[in-house]
């Protein structure tokens, strides 16, 4: 336990249902698309989670790899009793540390807080786009993450004012 009263460690199984119940408030507010709760099983090994000293999770955040160089970070939250306080920072870190142990170069998130982002070296893509070839490899994906990075129509409407942002990792 970290000095701040919090640890951020990776997901397990038995942490999908608290993850679930820490994203529905965001999914009601439109902030986050809502998940099946099989789909966060699926995708525990992209997670990682913060815990306080209780045990209680007050964050979590996944990293979901695209391509070769580039991963979204995905489902990012923070307990709102915990918000201000670096949990958010924490997993974001964390979340980079995992891309550059992977190997990658670039990180993409899809977001309303472009302020959080932009504080950690993500920028606006506005109409940056992929190189064709691997354009003609992505479209093959039927991710929601990948359409949201390739801005195509069949992103979900809940995604409608959203920012696409993009960090190179050093």
């Amino acid at each position: 336990m970290g000095q701040q009263g919090y640890r951020v460690r990776r997901a397990r199984t038995a942490d999908v249902r608290q993850i679930k119940e820490l994203v529905e408030p965001f999914v009601q507010q439109r902030i986050l698309l809502g998940k099946e709760t099989v789909v966060f099983y699926e995708a525990v090994q992209e997670f990682r989670v913060a815990e306080d000293a209780s045990g209680r999770l007050i964050g979590c955040g996944a990293l979901h790899v695209i391509w070769e160089d580039l991963a979204e970070v995905r489902t990012l939250a923070v307990a709102s009793d915990w918000v201000g306080r670096g949990v958010g920072h924490a997993l974001l870190d964390r979340l980079e540390d995992d891309a550059r142990e992977l190997g990658l170069s670039r990180l993409f998130c899809l977001t309303f807080e472009v302020g959080f982002f932009g504080r950690h070296g993500f920028a606006d893509m506005g109409s940056e786009t992929v190189d064709p070839s691997v354009y003609s490899e992505l479209v093959r994906s039927p991710d929601e993450g990948v359409a949201e990075f390739l801005d195509l129509a069949r992103v979900k409407p809940n995604t409608l004012g959203n920012t696409r942002m993009v960090k190179r990792l050093s």
